[in-house]
Order: structure tokens, then C-alpha cells, then sequence
């Protein structure tokens, strides 16, 4: 079967966006709202588990700060601390502080050259994932992707397949034409749930989990081709007759 589509997830796969991008975007975001709270390389990632920037906000409050997590106006804090981080982190990619991943500008370059189409399945905001392109690959670069689907669309993130299936049915192609890259276990889980190949590029936050069931998976700063994406993509479908 041919490879129709490329389907992305954003952080840690595209760019380190998580590590170099919201981590500090969010710890400046607290010191402007008051909070005596910073998450450093090491203790984000194990924020990683919970999926969406309110989501972890919520998680940490309720877990380390609980008499904050009690505020009457938490909500009105989240809410808050969510939007000011998401701007920090606009201005970090205006800044050029958050590069794609070195292969990934030439692979979806090759991609677009040979026909493949593209598509995004992130958790993240779509300000943020439109802003990594354009910043990365030039001003049009969204327009690149026939789907950018973003954690707003669905009301299950990942590892809930509902992202994933959303895009499917925006391209109009079954499973078995798509290829996800991920980076995390939960991501993978979400791909595979809807029936997608996956190929593994693992992040420096998801190096120790568990990909059983990936077409492919590769370490750390590995750098992979599209050629290498169709030949397996193509290795799933002789598995699979």
C-alpha cells in the first residue's frame, strides 16, 4: 500500500518544544502572576504523564500547592497563567529560541516534493503549533498541511484515539494509507487505537517508556528520511496480510 499521508505530532517530535518552549514560557508566567512555582528540565518531564498545558497546571496546584489549587479565583488563575504562557511561548518562537528538530524541515520539504500530504494530531493549542511552523519553515508553512487538528477539536486527548480519527476522517483516507510519527507512549497509543502505522522518534523526556507496537523506533536525535518512512510504512502493510 502506498504512503498517502504523514501524520505529526508536534512536541517532542517536531521540535523540543516542551523542554525549550512551554517549560520556561510557564515558569515566566508564574513569577509575573505571583506563584512561587518553577519547573525545571528534570521535574517537567515527569509533568509530561498529564496531557494539555491547563491540565498540568491543575495537576501540579492540586498536588504540590493544594492552598493555591483552594483559591476561590483558581479558575480564574489557570485561565490566567495558561494565557500569558501561551504568549511567552509565542515570543520564544518569534525569538527563533525553538528550532525543529534538525531532519524534520527537510522531510516535510521532500514530503510536499513527491505528493505525500501532511497533517498535525497535537494536544497543543493551535496558535502554537501555526507558530512553530511559520517561525521554522516560513510564513505559509501551515497552509502546507491539509489538516492541523489541535487538542481543541476533540473533548478526549491523547492517549484517546478521537484526535487521531478526527484527522482521518478530515483527509478522507483509512488507516492503513497513514503514517504517525510520535514521540511519546501515549501518543503511540492514540495512533495505534485508530489503526495508524507508527514510527517512534523518541524525545529526550520519553526515552524510557514503552513503544511495543511501533513500526519503528528511533533514539534520540536519529535522524530518519522520507524514504525510510515509506519503507516502513510499507513493512506494516506485508505485516498485516
Amino acid at each position: 500500500m502506498t504512503l498517502r499521508a504523514l501524520i505529526f505530532d508536534v512536541d517532542g517530535t517536531l521540535a523540543n518544544t516542551e523542554r525549550d518552549g512551554h517549560r520556561p514560557a510557564f515558569n515566566a508566567a508564574f513569577a509575573e502572576v505571583g506563584l512561587p512555582w518553577h519547573w525545571d528540565e528534570s521535574f517537567y518531564g515527569t509533568l509530561l504523564d498529564v496531557a494539555g498545558g491547563k491540565e498540568r497546571i491543575r495537576h501540579y496546584a492540586e498536588r504540590f500547592d493544594p492552598a493555591t489549587a483552594k483559591r476561590a479565583d483558581f479558575e480564574e488563575l489557570l485561565q490566567r497563567v495558561h494565557e500569558i504562557g501561551t504568549r511567552n511561548y509565542q515570543r520564544l518562537l518569534t525569538a527563533g529560541a525553538i528550532p525543529l528538530r534538525a531532519d524534520i524541515g527537510q522531510l516535510i520539504c521532500d514530503a510536499r516534493t513527491e505528493g505525500v500530504r501532511l497533517a498535525i494530531a497535537s494536544s497543543s493549542r493551535p496558535q502554537n503549533v501555526v507558530g512553530l511552523l511559520q517561525a521554522n519553515l516560513g510564513p505559509k508553512a501551515d497552509t502546507w498541511f491539509d489538516v492541523i487538528a489541535t487538542g481543541e477539536v476533540v473533548a478526549a486527548k491523547k492517549p484517546a484515539p478521537d484526535l487521531y480519527l478526527w484527522v482521518l476522517k478530515e483527509l478522507d483516507l483509512p488507516a492503513h494509507d497513514c503514517l504517525a510519527v510520535e514521540d511519546s507512549a501515549h501518543g503511540l497509543a492514540a495512533s495505534l487505537a485508530a489503526g495508524i502505522p507508527t514510527v517512534v522518534t523518541v524525545s529526550d523526556y520519553t526515552i524510557d517508556e514503552d513503544f511495543d507496537g511501533a513500526r519503528m523506533v528511533l533514539p534520540p536525535a536519529q535522524r530518519f528520511t522520507l524514504d525510510q518512512l515509506q519503507l516502513w510504512h510499507a513493512s506494516a502493510d506485508l505485516s498485516n496480510r
